[in-house]
């Protein structure tokens, strides 16, 4: 009897490149391992697995037996293996050659490990734009899945996604299926029961001649490692249950591979999709005022029944990310700087050491700190990392061919963020250093090479749509409290999903909702009203006197013998009393073609009519990943700090000197001023959401030294100041 439905699951298996050990450690033992023990005890269920390639590398090295059962799994005809981008990129954001290159990869890998030539890819984030068509079929894929969501922007409902559809752009056609978005969040979430009730109905409704199929893509973390589905899934056996109610409906539900319905029937028309995602990524590429504000606006209808309304309403774009936080931005255009010069040198360089920079780029395209929603994405400052030191380790074997380990200097006056504003970036053997001239000639990247690590990889405190929520949960904590304890995020006996739960890691973490109003980045320059306290800069409540923190400056370049000398100038104004006054700023940084030393000449003018009288410094925000760790601290020559965290807030004067080292990373940081200034220091924290619920993170270490200025008009004051990176001593 042929079934009245098939039901096609793939399950995407995923970690960060650069995630921690016991992250993939425990995402194995309650995810990963738990699925195939599962399928090994049901042979009768199909499905199609996807592993990424920071995954397979880990398995490789750490559970190789485990590949093998896969494999298994594979030769029995039980399981289909899809590919994809090797480091899971989002892949429109990435140049073409690199596309067709990752994607190569994982299917190499494929075959290599499991002996299946893969003709489904999974599609990172279902990040989808029409011209994929093209590059997916020229890399050998037959069909790809994305959500209902793509489908449905066109007018489709979800009784028309039933099966697949092809596109196609430029001629070359893709075979699409549409993941639905009921059977993903019910899939682990509702009463098996109710999931089988559901696609008999669908079933039922068949008119066709051809099978339907109901298909769902998505995360297989979601099957363990995610809040409360661990014992919900395995320990109470949600999943044990799902695969025997299958077994039991056979006659009429049989489990297919997507790769194998797609060979066996054929399409349902023809389909043109546009730029989409799913649903909760098009909220979350919103600003964050508009992405709160559709949120309630979807929770409305959705409580009104208003679904004929509902259909109508879309998100916004992945691209705009690129756009909500600059971070990400730098990021995607340091990643195309190196793809482009790693392209240029192909010639020059030797065989081995070309693949391996292709590698280490292609790992520093990994979505993951590309965006951020419910997830930690741009936040977590581990992931940033492992991006930039693997753009880097492929710029520096890049350097290495093309201009040898020393003695070189250049310098590249360049649109680099693209947005009509250039940049100048300065590259030695042993540091990049990027500046901003029209925006308070910050220097915004500074790459301390040998230690393949971006000091200034920080990120901003901005706020997130989601803050609304956890403001509107801390208030109903408020006022429940006294009367029925502590506030839950969960019902008693009830399993949320991960797009509904409620949950903070740390109590009262909305008094730490502070928005800078600029990028925190280094050589930002500040005048202060008398009177600013280092509790309201920290808070962000504070009137800047000046117009200079993220206005344009003036670049100026001097080069000889090796030193090049970058001169910063900004002819602005500062308020004193009710006077705009003017006032000069210019700040010259010299490079030297070797070492890690940064010495950087200030000189402050008052070309205005009355004296100048306030606190005048320069800001500096480094990223040395660990705020509260034994081994990563502050030293200040001479003062025996109460606490030396990288985290620790406090204000010091008459200080000439400040050492901020991590022992763990080996770097020593050491500022030196001429003139004794008041340091203050604090961290910058974010407060974020991810799968594990609101939580604290520490970004940066924020230094700011501060000189209180008194000038006439026409007098000038100057100070010099030296940063000094080295390896700490033993």
């Amino acid at each position: 009897m042929s079934p009245s439905l098939y039901l096609a699951l793939a399950i995407h298996n995923h970690q960060p490149v650069g995630n921690f050990e016991f992250v993939f450690e425990e995402a194995f033992e309650k995810a990963y391992l738990p699925l195939v023990e599962l399928l090994e005890r049901h042979p009768s269920i199909r499905l199609a697995l996807h592993y990424t390639g920071p995954l397979r590398n880990w398995l490789f090295e750490q559970k190789p037996d485990f590949l093998q059962r896969v494999r298994n799994l594979v030769e029995q005809g039980q399981v289909e293996i899809m590919t994809g981008g090797y480091y899971e990129p989002i892949l429109v954001s990435i140049p073409d050659a690199d596309k067709l290159g990752q994607i190569a990869k994982l299917s190499a890998a494929v075959q290599s490990d499991f002996g299946y030539s893969p003709s489904g890819a999974w599609l990172a984030e279902r990040v989808w734009e029409p011209q994929l068509a093209k590059i997916f079929h020229e890399a050998g894929v037959a069909y790809t899945i994305v959500d209902d969501t793509h489908f449905k922007y066109v007018g489709l409902t979800d009784d028309d996604l039933f099966g697949y559809y092809v596109t196609e752009e430029q001629g070359y056609i893709l075979k699409i299926f549409g993941s639905s978005k009921h059977l993903r969040y019910s899939i682990p979430w509702k009463p098996v029961k109710e999931v089988i009730t559901w696609l008999r109905e669908q079933a039922e409704r068949n008119t066709s001649p051809a099978p339907r199929v109901a298909v769902m893509g998505d995360d297989g973390e979601k099957f363990g490692l995610w809040p409360t589905t661990y014992e919900h899934v395995w320990r109470n056996g949600w999943f044990e249950e799902f695969f025997c109610a299958l077994e039991e409906n056979a006659a009429w539900l049989k489990t297919i591979s997507p790769a194998d319905y797609a060979r066996q029937f054929p399409a349902i028309g023809r389909v043109y999709l546009p730029a989409a995602s799913y649903d909760e990524m098009t909220e979350w590429a919103l600003p964050a005022d508009m992405s709160a504000d559709l949120t309630d606006l979807k929770h409305q209808l959705r409580e009104e029944g208003r679904d004929d309304v509902l259909r109508f309403i879309r998100g916004g774009f992945w691209r705009n990310f690129l756009v909500k936080y600059p971070e990400v931005n730098n990021m995607h255009k340091k990643m195309l700087r190196v793809h482009d010069k790693l392209h240029a040198a192909w010639n020059d360089m030797p065989e081995a050491s070309r693949w391996a920079a292709v590698d280490h780029l292609w790992a520093g395209q990994c979505n993951c700190p590309y965006w951020h929603g419910v997830f930690g994405g741009i936040y977590l400052s581990h992931i940033r990392k492992a991006n930039y030191e693997h753009l880097l380790a492929a710029e520096n074997a890049v350097d290495q061919a093309v201009r040898g380990a020393e003695g070189w200097i250049e310098i590249d006056e360049v649109d680099f963020t693209r947005d009509t504003h250039q940049e100048l970036l300065i590259e030695t053997p042993a540091m990049n250093l990027y500046f901003s001239p029209s925006k308070g000639g910050a220097l915004f990247e500074w790459d301390w090479r040998a230690k393949r690590f971006n000091l200034l990889n920080n990120l901003t405190r901005r706020k997130e749509g989601y803050h609304r929520t956890l403001l509107r949960a801390s208030q109903e904590a408020a006022r429940h409290k006294a009367a029925e304890g502590e506030a839950s995020g969960e019902a008693e006996g009830k399993v949320v999903s991960i797009h509904d739960l409620v949950r903070s890691k740390e109590e009262g973490l909305e008094k730490y909702l502070f928005y800078d109003w600029y990028q925190r980045s280094a050589l930002l320059d500040h005048f202060l009203h008398p009177g600013v306290s280092l509790e309201a800069f920290r808070t962000a409540c504070y009137g800047e006197a000046g117009d200079f923190v993220d206005q344009p400056y003036a670049a100026k370049i001097s080069r000889s013998d090796g030193v090049v000398a970058v001169t910063l100038a900004r002819e602005g104004h500062v308020w004193v009393g009710d006077v705009f006054n003017a006032v000069r700023v210019e700040k010259t940084v010299t490079v030297n073609c070797q070492g890690t030393s940064l010495p950087i000449r200030y000189v402050v003018t008052n070309q205005g009519a009355v004296t100048l009288a306030m606190p005048f410094g320069v800001e500096f925000n480094f990223s040395l990943l660990s705020g509260h760790s034994h081994d990563a601290y502050y030293e200040v020559p001479g003062v025996e700090l109460e606490d030396d965290y990288l985290d620790s807030i406090g204000e010091l004067a008459d200080v000439r000197e400040v050492n901020l080292l991590h022992e763990w990373f080996r770097f020593h940081i050491r500022l030196t001023f001429d003139r004794p200034a008041t340091l203050w220091r604090m961290p910058i924290e974010t407060i974020s959401n991810s799968e594990g619920g609101f939580e604290r993170g520490y970004q940066c270490s924020c230094v700011l030294p501060l000189w209180t200025i008194h000038l006439a008009p026409g007098e000038s004051w100057e100070v010099n100041l030296q940063v000094d990176l080295s390896d700490p001593e033993p």
